[in-house]
């Protein structure tokens, strides 16, 4: 209001009732004191910029709203578990609770990969992670297999939703033969699987949303760097400001 003053020569007076604000509310505004959180927020707000376009490359923050699941085919389950798991989304320890889901991304025009992950509850890593053009049993198995691979010994309650790969005849005799204990979310309850339904959406939040692919390879190295940015380079709060990797190595510090 002050430049619009010294440009047009037109009083305050007039502007404010211009405008439909009070006297003497602008000049209460205009003589108060920065508060302490807006001192804090201007201190914060480049750090949070520098951060954003070191990881992005792109210029300007721009904010983005998640997006509902689609809901998809529901089938006739051969296997069902129950609910071990019971929502007890926390673990002191590495290699004891392991999550696991696909999400679908689109590239091209409108071609869609599939990626199914797993995600270790005591430090929050995703670890085995499989990219493929189809949504099959090969994906989720492959997913299994290279975990099983990496940690042979390792005994962990592994939780899914009731998708078909999941409760096939098939998938329940590699977790038997394994010795893992198989858990499983009851229909249509996603919350039954939330740390893995929660890094679906940060990874689309901040590598796939804000981006166009045109091919499958261009989609598939972008996602394995943000997953190798999520667990080496991610700070998070409640993994007391570590990074999923940081973090690990201070469980097993503490457990030796």
């Amino acid at each position: 209001m002050q430049e619009t003053h010294d440009e047009t020569g037109c009083s305050i007076s007039e502007l404010c009732v211009f405008s439909g604000i009070p006297r003497s509310a602008y000049y209460k505004w205009l003589n108060r004191k920065e508060s302490k959180n807006e001192r804090f927020n201007g201190q914060l707000l480049p750090l949070i910029k520098e951060a954003y376009e070191e990881k992005s490359g792109i210029l300007g923050l721009r904010s983005i709203c998640r997006r509902n699941r689609k809901n998809y085919i529901k089938s006739t389950p051969h296997v069902t578990a129950e609910n071990v798991l019971n929502r007890e989304f926390t673990s002191e320890n590495f290699r004891e609770k392991w999550l696991t889901d696909v999400t679908e991304m689109k590239y091209g025009v409108s071609s869609k990969a599939y990626l199914s992950a797993r995600l270790d509850l005591g430090d929050k890593s995703i670890g085995s992670f499989v990219i493929g053009h189809s949504n099959n049993h090969a994906l989720v198995f492959e997913t299994f297999d290279l975990a099983h691979e990496q940690y042979p010994d390792a005994k962990p309650i592994f939780h899914s939703d009731r998708g078909y790969q999941y409760t096939s005849k098939s998938f329940k005799k590699k977790l038997d033969n394994a010795g893992i204990t198989q858990s499983m979310s009851r229909v249509s309850r996603c919350i039954g699987n939330g740390p893995m339904e929660g890094f679906w959406g940060m990874l689309k939040s901040e590598m796939y949303y804000l981006k166009t692919f045109h091919t499958y390879e261009e989609l598939k190295q972008v996602v394995t760097e943000y997953i190798d940015y999520y667990n080496g380079s991610r700070y998070q709060k409640r993994l007391n400001c570590m990074t999923p990797l940081e973090y690990r190595h201070y469980l097993q510090t503490i457990a030796a």
